[in-house]
Parts: C-alpha cells; sequence; structure tokens
C-alpha cells in the first residue's frame, strides 16, 4: 500500500536481485532475465514494492557486469532486450516496480566510446575519458590508487599517455565533467525511461568527477585500521567526490521528472558519505535517495549504530531521504557477520529482516535475505571475484554474497540451474531454500511476509517520524510516529533475556513478533523482536 500523499517510492521495500545467481533457465550455469520473470509471483508474494537489478548490460564481464561495453542493450548470457521488456510488463502486472543499475563513473575498454578515445589524442572522443602524459621519470601522473589494487593509472602504447581507472585497468574513468559526456549518459537513461523502468541506482557515482588538477591525495596512517589494499593509505579527497557532481545530478533529475515519480537512489561509498549523500538528495532538484556502507561493512550491530545511522535522517523530507542496506552483492551477508557463535540464526536472521524494514527511509532487501542465508565459503579456486583474488586472503569476499539463491533441495544445485553453476552453492543453503520454508509458519521467510504486511498498512513505518526510547543496551527502542498512528518497535540485540523499562510497551497493542510472545512485553528474550500499535 503506498501513501497517496507521497511519490510510490518514499518508505517503498526494494528487492535487491543479483541476476547471475537469481535463476538459470537456459542451463548454462548463469542466471538471467526469464529466470526473474519466472520468480515475479515469489517476490510479489514477498509485498516488497520494487525490484532493484544489478547489471546485466552487455559487457565482457570482467567485474561482472559493472563494465559496461553498451549501455542500450542487454548482454547475451541474460537474454535479450525483448526477455528484458517481458519481464518489465511482467513485473508491472504484478504491482512491481523495476529500479534498474545505471554506472556513470566508468566503462568497459572494450566500449566503443574507449575505442575511439585510445585512437588518437585529437579525434571526437579523445577527452571523454581521462588521459594524462607521464611525469618526467615515466612514472603515473600522481599517486591515486584503483580500489581493487595498485596504481588507477594504467599506460596505453597507442596514445602514449597513462589512462585513469578507479577500478580494474578495464574499467577506465569517464570524463564525467564533459557535457558531452553526460548528454552520452542520459541519453542512455532516457533508452531505459522510454521503455518503461521506474528508478534508477546508481553505481558509486561519488566516483563520477574527480580533481581537475591531479594533485596527490594525501596519506591516511595506517594504525587501528585493516589494510587490505595502497587504496586503503589514502585520504580520497582528488580522485572522487568532486563538488560538481551535485550539478550533474541535477540533469539526471530533470530528465527522470520528465516521467513521473521515477526513483533515483545513489551508491555512496566511503569513510564520510554524510555531506555527498546530503548534496546528493538535498530538495527537490536531486536524487530521491541515497545509501552508504554504515550497516554494509559494519563487524557488529549495535544499538549505537542504529541510533548514530538513523539520527543523521530525522529531518523533514526536503532534507534528503536515506535507503537502507544491511546486505548486498559487495558486502558479506549481515547475519554471517552479526549473529553471534551459538546464538540462534533464525531467530537472528528474523531480527535483522524486523529492523531493516523499522528504519525511516527505504530498505533494500538484498535476495536471499527473506530466507536468512548466511554467507557462502568460497574455496580460491572457485572464486571468480577479480578483488577477492587479488587479495587473497584478506578480501571482503564479495564471491561469498553472490552465490546461487537457493529455491529448493531438488537437485544438486538447489534448484538454481540443471547445469554446474558460475559459484558453487552455499553451505547448507539448500536446507534454508525457499520452498523448505514454505510450509513452515515460523520461518524466516514467512516472518519476513508477515512483516512486510504489517509494514504496508502501516503509515507511521513507511513514512513517519523516528525517534529513541530510553532503554538500555543491547536493547533498542524505536518509536515510528505518522498523524494519529504510533508504533514502538522493540528489539534486543544481546544474547541474553532483557527486562523491558516498567511501562515501556503500555497501551500498545501486538502487530507482530518474534521470540516474545503477543502480550505486552516486560522482557525480551535474546534476538526478540515485538512491535506494537498504539491504542
Amino acid at each position: 500500500m503506498t501513501d497517496v500523499k507521497q511519490p510510490w517510492w518514499r518508505g517503498a521495500v526494494v528487492y535487491q536481485i543479483y541476476p547471475r545467481s537469481y535463476l538459470d533457465t537456459n542451463g548454462d550455469g548463469i542466471g538471467d532475465l526469464p529466470g526473474i520473470s519466472e520468480k515475479l509471483g515469489y517476490i510479489a508474494r514477498l509485498g516488497v514494492d520494487a525490484i532493484w537489478i544489478s547489471p546485466f548490460f552487455r559487457s565482457p564481464m570482467r567485474d561482472f557486469g559493472y563494465d559496461v561495453s553498451d549501455y542500450c542493450d542487454v548482454d547475451p548470457i541474460f537474454g535479450t532486450l525483448a526477455d528484458f521488456d517481458a519481464m518489465l510488463t511482467q513485473a508491472h502486472r504484478q504491482g512491481l516496480k523495476v529500479i534498474i543499475d545505471q554506472v556513470y563513473a566508468h566503462t568497459s575498454d572494450d566500449h566503443a566510446w574507449f575505442a575511439a578515445s585510445r585512437a588518437s589524442r585529437d579525434n571526437p572522443h579523445a577527452d571523454w575519458y581521462v588521459w594524462r602524459d607521464p611525469k618526467p621519470d615515466g612514472t603515473p601522473p600522481n599517486n591515486w590508487q584503483s580500489v581493487f589494487g595498485g596504481a588507477a593509472w594504467t599506460w596505453d602504447a597507442r596514445r602514449q599517455q597513462y589512462y585513469m581507472h578507479n577500478f580494474l585497468s578495464s574499467q577506465p574513468q569517464l570524463n564525467l565533467h564533459k557535457r558531452e559526456v553526460q548528454d552520452a549518459l542520459l541519453a542512455a537513461a532516457k533508452f531505459w525511461l522510454d521503455r518503461g523502468v521506474d528508478g534508477f541506482r546508481l553505481d558509486a557515482i561519488n566516483f563520477g568527477m574527480f580533481d581537475p588538477e591531479f594533485r596527490d591525495n594525501p596519506p591516511w596512517p595506517a594504525e587501528g585500521r585493516a589494510i587490505t589494499r595502497p587504496f586503503d593509505l589514502q585520504h580520497h579527497i582528488h580522485n572522487q567526490s568532486h563538488p560538481d557532481i551535485p550539478g550533474f545530478l541535477a540533469r539526471v533529475r530533470s530528465l527522470v521528472d520528465q516521467y513521473g515519480a521515477v526513483f533515483t537512489v545513489a551508491e555512496v561509498p566511503g569513510p564520510d558519505p554524510l555531506p555527498e549523500m546530503r548534496a546528493f538528495t538535498e530538495g527537490d532538484t536531486h536524487l530521491s535517495s541515497a545509501y552508504s556502507f554504515d550497516f554494509l561493512y559494519a563487524q557488529r550491530l549495535t544499538a549505537r549504530r542504529v541510533k548514530a545511522s538513523q539520527s543523521n535522517w530525522a529531518g523533514p523530507f526536503g532534507e534528503g531521504w536515506p535507503s537502507w542496506a544491511f546486505s548486498n552483492h559487495d558486502a558479506p551477508r549481515c547475519v554471517s557477520r552479526w549473529c553471534p557463535p551459538g546464538a540462534n540464526r533464525a531467530a537472528f536472521a528474523k531480527l535483522t529482516n524486523a529492523l531493516l524494514l523499522c528504519l525511516r527511509g527505504n530498505p533494500i532487501l538484498y535476495q536471499g535475505e527473506e530466507i536468512g542465508l548466511p554467507q557462502a565459503e568460497v574455496a580460491f579456486e572457485d572464486l571468480q571475484d577479480p578483488e577477492a583474488i587479488a587479495n587473497w586472503p584478506r578480501t571482503l569476499g564479495r564471491d561469498g554474497a553472490r552465490t546461487p539463491m537457493p529455491w529448493s533441495k531438488d537437485n544438486a544445485f538447489a534448484g538454481f540451474s540443471e547445469h554446474k553453476p558460475w559459484l558453487p552453492v552455499g553451505q547448507g543453503h539448500a536446507e534454508l531454500s525457499a520452498a523448505e520454508q514454505e510450509g513452515d509458519a515460523d520461518s524466516v521467510l514467512n516472518f519476513t511476509r508477515r512483516f512486510l504486511s504489517v509494514r504496508s498498512s502501516s503509515g507511521a513505518l513507511r513514512t513517519g517520524d523516528a525517534s529513541f526510547a530510553d532503554v538500555p543496551e543491547p536493547l533498542l527502542a524505536i518509536r515510528r510516529m505518522a498523524g494519529d498512528e504510533t508504533v514502538l518497535c522493540l528489539f534486543n540485540l544481546g544474547t541474553d533475556d532483557q527486562a523491558l523499562p516498567s511501562g515501556l510497551a503500555e497501551g500498545f497493542v501486538c502487530l507482530i513478533e518474534a521470540g516474545a510472545g503477543a502480550d505486552m512485553p516486560t522482557a525480551l528474550g535474546p534476538h526478540a523482536v515485538w512491535i506494537g500499535r498504539k491504542i
């Protein structure tokens, strides 16, 4: 249910699909667009409002779709444009909005734009990418480092220059300062808007522009921090986060507004994302929303962290509207990061899903979170992720969050495919499959469905204000308020029983609970959840 006073996307629950790993329908071991179409009924029954599909564009797949070689075509491993159109039509019939990725900071080095750019220094595409002469001693133009390790510069013999890349050397940096480049990217966005998409997720958009003076980044001492790559040893104040980025985002907003209430959400990585998130989303002339890595890389879930993150977005809508993710295709799954050893993992998964759905903003639920899927252990010989391979064994392990979605125990590949998948099925994942949980009323899947139903009927949970009751950790108490509705959300983040302050839940009636009992609680068991509405 959508609040008629707000655009559809405000407070919407978004379900992220990593298409390579969702469902394989043609037997090549890789998920595809027809596989998404086949599971749209399952997604609609969850009760989410929208799906976000990670890149399915034509690509050499060196970074599995985030290295785009054609923004306006579907890679054959995922299907065809006709498959996309069919999926989009079916999603809309199911009441689901469709959001797709847009990668504006870089392309693949297989893109026709880059082939033209590297051909000479004086062709029409020559400055569509970032080229610099070497220093007199032949070394790169400055000290900028790539996220995936090593210098952010690669020598190109054709132009006798270095080109910049914040990620893989096969992902050359677009010169987003150039108006013609912006125009070309907006034309690609228009291509998908004309087909009927409902929103865009902008990948790593704070990497989109850089310091035109190419000044060195200052060092960031390693003391007290986990270092896995040279990138971690710099403050990234010159190779990203340029103050002109919001101006480009205003152009994006101007385009999408021509198509109605289109949702635009920015991914904003980095150690201090809040100023950029506000600049990217403030007012009604920039993006709809943004999300950071507040929770995605956090090693512990604490009430203090939740309060700090949520309190940054307690103001009016015009201040900016956040989105939240606890897991995704780039971060280890939250159940594995946060669930204490020996704890009931299903109870903990219910807690994290409920907490995500109680935050003020847009929850982004990653495929498999609805069934409490843990991170998979992927052996070195099975790794596909270039970052994981390059930094083994000190790595975030993105492959472990990208293993196939388990649908059943029907075959050796958990119902994902009839053939060996591109990544192995996670250990124990088949036992947690959607089919196994369907018939269990107490499963993580069915609890998440019930919670989504409760949330859809509550204006307070969708778009209401948020505040915190004064309770001792590891308890967490969130109040959500809209109009005459007040909802109290109680969580025990700890492993022991916790007494609630006297009278905290007095006057509230239970909407949904997990491990707490339907009566007005006086205590919460380990990882228990209790949600009530004031009467």
